[in-house]
C-alpha cells in the first residue's frame, strides 16, 4: 500500500533528475597543504585530492621508479654503469645486434665477464 503512495514521488524525483542535464566537464586535480580547492560551476565540477605540503616538488609515486633503479647497487657509480651500459648499444665494442660494428665488442665482454 505505502508502495503505491510513493510511487508518484518517486517518478516525479527521477524525471526531474532527468531534466537537468549532466555537467560538461569532471575536473580531478592535487591540492597541497592548505591551498584552496577551486569551486565548482554549473558546466564543470572539480574533485580534488588533498596532499601533504612536503609532497608538492616530488615525483609521484607511479613515476620514481624506473629500471635503472633496479639494476644499481645503490651507488651513483652503480647508476653511472647502467646508464653506460646502456648508451653504448649500437656503438662499436658493444656487443650489440644494432648498429655497425656493434658485434665487435662481444669477445671483450666475455673477457670481462670471466675476469670478475
Amino acid at each position: 500500500m505505502k508502495a503505491l503512495l510513493l510511487a508518484p514521488a518517486l517518478m516525479m524525483a527521477v524525471a526531474a533528475l532527468a531534466a537537468d542535464p549532466p555537467p560538461q566537464r569532471v575536473s580531478t586535480m592535487l591540492v597541497f597543504g592548505n591551498d584552496p580547492c577551486p569551486k565548482s560551476t554549473e558546466d564543470e565540477v572539480v574533485v580534488c585530492a588533498r596532499q601533504p605540503e612536503g609532497d608538492r616538488y616530488r615525483i609521484p609515486k607511479n613515476l620514481r621508479k624506473h629500471a635503472y633503479n633496479e639494476a644499481r647497487d645503490g651507488s651513483w657509480s652503480g647508476t653511472a654503469k647502467v646508464l653506460e651500459m646502456v648508451s653504448r648499444q649500437g656503438l662499436p665494442n658493444s656487443c650489440s645486434p644494432i648498429g655497425s660494428y656493434g658485434q665487435s665488442g662481444c669477445f671483450q665482454r666475455f673477457l670481462q665477464e670471466n675476469r670478475r
